[in-house]
């Protein structure tokens, strides 16, 4: 009789463990309103989220990444109860400069903003160079992307293809390195020195990304200013040379 209260108790007890792991595994699935209520949030930060429908869909996952790299947080791309709180708490991403439109690429984070004149920013996910070797031309090479201050000197449309991958809709601000859209960006630096954007974004941002924009791209100790070039445009290059 004890034997078998027993085996009862121990099979109960490690019915009620495994459910508790299996709950602790599954994220609780949050409802089509608060999906809508975080994409609402984070496009009011700056986020790109594409449409704001309630649909958790690849620019959603895009902003939500984008949130989590500006934050610090980890890069997951899952929206639970606890990401939805930390988005509702935070606060919208500040340009290193204002006053002027132009283009900043946040090398730490891995993430481009857009500014308008009004101060305005709308914040995308980049991935920029590796720093590993690769052949192009039969010469060694280094996946970098420099550091500076530049402009938008050529522009293309559409789809162009090359021995090193597919670009859309590229803006080259130096050398052959360009802001382009990719259908590969992943959540650290892997590409051969452009800077990467999510295709679904590449052909609005290559509207606002006219010829002579300034782009501004830093790490944590290379920041260059760009206001002068503001004060005095005779200043800033052409958008004829590279």
């Amino acid at each position: 009789m004890k034997l078998a209260l027993l085996v009862t108790t121990v099979a109960l007890l490690a019915t009620s463990l495994s459910a508790r792991a299996q709950n602790a595994q599954s994220p609780i699935r949050l409802t089509r309103v608060q999906i809508k209520d975080a994409e609402q949030k984070l496009a009011r930060l700056g986020y790109w989220t594409g449409p704001i429908d309630g649909v958790f869909d690849v620019a959603s996952q895009s902003a939500l990444m984008t949130f989590q790299k500006w934050e610090g947080r980890e890069i997951t791309g899952e929206l639970s109860t606890e990401e939805l709180e930390a988005i509702g708490s935070s606060t919208a991403p500040k340009a290193r400069e204002l006053g002027y439109a132009h283009v900043e690429v946040d090398i730490d984070r891995q993430v481009l903003l857009l500014i308008n004149d009004a101060g305005n920013v709308r914040v995308l996910p980049v991935s920029t160079g590796s720093g590993k070797t690769f052949v192009d031309e039969d010469q060694n090479s280094v996946s970098y992307t420099p550091r500076g201050r530049f402009v938008v000197y050529e522009k293309h449309v559409g789809w162009e293809y090359g021995p090193l991958g597919a670009l859309y809709f590229a803006n080259y601000i130096s050398g052959g390195v360009a802001i382009h859209g990719s259908k590969n960006v992943p959540n650290k630096p892997e590409s051969h020195g452009c800077i990467r954007i999510p295709v679904f974004a590449a052909k609005e941002v290559s509207k606002v990304m006219t010829l002579g924009l300034i782009v501004l791209v830093y790490d944590k100790v290379s920041f260059v200013s760009a206001l002068d070039w503001v004060k005095n445009p005779k200043s800033k290059p052409s958008a004829d040379i590279e």
